[in-house]
């Protein structure tokens, strides 16, 4: 929607008032009215009764040209969603039930937004207002509170839903609605891979199929006589990550995979003892946990309890080093364990004077509930900072339309501050992935190291 109010001749306000109006009613339609008194001034003052009609042929075809986008240099083009002075944007996240560790993200995302609206005005002389909703990691309830979102509080966009399986519940109905389904907060594949099936979709994170695929590079560079075992969830977010292991390892290196155990993601932490146990007695020697934060520390700290000490592989997902020091305060052994970011560490000092970790610093310290520690909420910031360059790029064509278009095709960021240097956000009409880069990293002494240099995975998954 436009500017509510009435402030010129050819403001798009006529789009909500006189939208549909045939030319014999647009003298009943209140922005037309207005322009009818507006004219009535400026020509000075003929009777209505006699301009009036013609008049209305005249004005439909003004006004309906400066709405449309005509030679009008002020108009701008909008959409449900937007006013003159805000744009609304929606998310569903799990701030409860057993991936609650992720809801921060929507909170740090939220102060990001407050700073741009505090500091800037907001984007373009809008504020950006951003309503959270508790999905609680379950599809059923995404589905329900998007409807929600987008039917009853009218937003112009969802941005960062989180989840594999709750956001692909809510997929098929964003794309028929044309709601983009901006930056979903999980590296499923299919969110960068099936843009073509679902071209009002797009992921921001690498993909988990490329983080497996870099897993595998640094086994078979560093470890090629591993026996791997694989701890992953059973379902679609575990799966992917567990096909680009494979897919790295090659089919040559097949039998490297000893064994792979699942867990499902609604049962009690505990019960990993018994797939862990299982692997153990199969004698790997090299693990990859592919699980949720909860799961990570349960299985680290089970993994310690049962005497065993394998080369251990985390997911980026469930990496931050606030949670790795929870899985230390629970008895985990944690040197050596290996994993990838392409985020800034907000507790390594190498930042500390670091210009985009003190802009985040002084963003999280306005967020009452937001660790600044938590590895989560700078995600949150580095991907709130993507979604206000995409609604800045769009200046006065504030159309869902156009800001897919910018979002799915048109990204080129090598100036993200939160991301590790030369890691670059980038989608083109062809690629869709934005960021495909990471970096191995190893934990001791208390912390993430970086090891390396960027590993880029573009190109390699379709």
């Amino acid at each position: 929607m436009g500017s509510s109010g009435w402030s010129a001749p050819g403001t798009c306000s006529f789009r909500r008032g006189c939208a549909g109006r045939g030319i014999g009613e647009l003298d009943r339609c209140r922005p037309t009215r207005r322009l009818f008194k507006y004219i009535h001034r400026k020509i000075g003052g003929a009777s209505m009764a006699k301009t009036g009609p013609r008049l209305g042929v005249l004005v439909a075809f003004l006004v309906t040209l400066a709405a449309c986008g005509g030679s009008t240099g002020g108009t701008t083009a909008t959409d449900v969603g937007v006013t003159s002075n805000s744009i609304l944007l929606g998310n569903t996240i799990a701030q409860s039930g057993p991936a609650a560790a992720y809801g921060t993200i929507a909170n740090a995302e939220n102060a990001y937004f407050t700073y741009i609206n505090n500091s800037k005005g907001g984007v373009n002389g809008r504020k950006i207002n951003f309503k959270i909703l508790d999905d609680a990691y379950t599809p059923a309830n995404a589905v329900t509170l998007t409807k929600q979102l987008v039917e009853a509080d009218q937003v112009f966009a969802m941005f960062s839903g989180l989840g594999t399986q709750t956001q692909t519940s809510v997929r098929d109905y964003l794309n028929t609605k044309k709601v983009p389904q901006l930056f979903v907060a999980t590296g499923a594949t299919t969110f960068m891979a099936d843009y073509s099936q679902h071209n009002w979709t797009i992921g921001w994170q690498p993909p988990y199929q490329g983080e497996g695929r870099i897993y595998a590079k640094d086994i078979l560079a560093n470890h090629a006589s591993a026996k791997i075992g694989v701890l992953y969830q059973n379902d679609d977010y575990g799966q992917d990550y567990l096909k680009g292991l494979k897919d790295g390892l090659g089919s040559a290196n097949a039998s490297m995979i000893v064994d792979a155990e699942s867990y499902d993601v609604t049962a009690a932490v505990p019960t990993l003892a018994a797939q862990l146990s299982r692997l153990k007695a199969k004698k790997v020697d090299t693990l990859f946990i592919f699980a949720t934060p909860g799961f990570t520390i349960g299985a680290l700290a089970i993994r310690t309890a049962l005497s065993w000490a394998p080369l251990t592989y985390l997911n980026s997902v469930s990496n931050p080093a606030l949670y790795m020091k929870v899985a230390a305060s629970k008895g985990a052994k944690l040197d050596g364990v290996v994993s990838v970011a392409y985020i800034k560490d907000p507790t390594d000092p190498q930042w500390a004077n670091d210009d985009g970790m003190k802009l985040y610093k002084t963003v999280i310290a306005n967020c009452s509930t937001c660790k600044v520690d938590d590895g989560f909420n700078i995600y949150g910031v580095a991907v709130a900072w993507t979604m206000v360059d995409v609604l800045t790029k769009a200046g006065s064509n504030m159309t869902r339309k156009n800001v897919m278009d910018i979002a799915s095709s048109q990204l080129n960021e090598t100036s993200n501050p939160f991301l590790l240097p030369g890691v670059v956000v980038k989608t083109t009409g062809s690629d869709h992935f934005p960021i495909t880069q990471e970096q191995v990293i190893t934990w001791g002494s208390g912390g993430w190291h970086l090891q390396g240099s960027l590993i880029d995975e573009r190109g390699t998954i379709s």
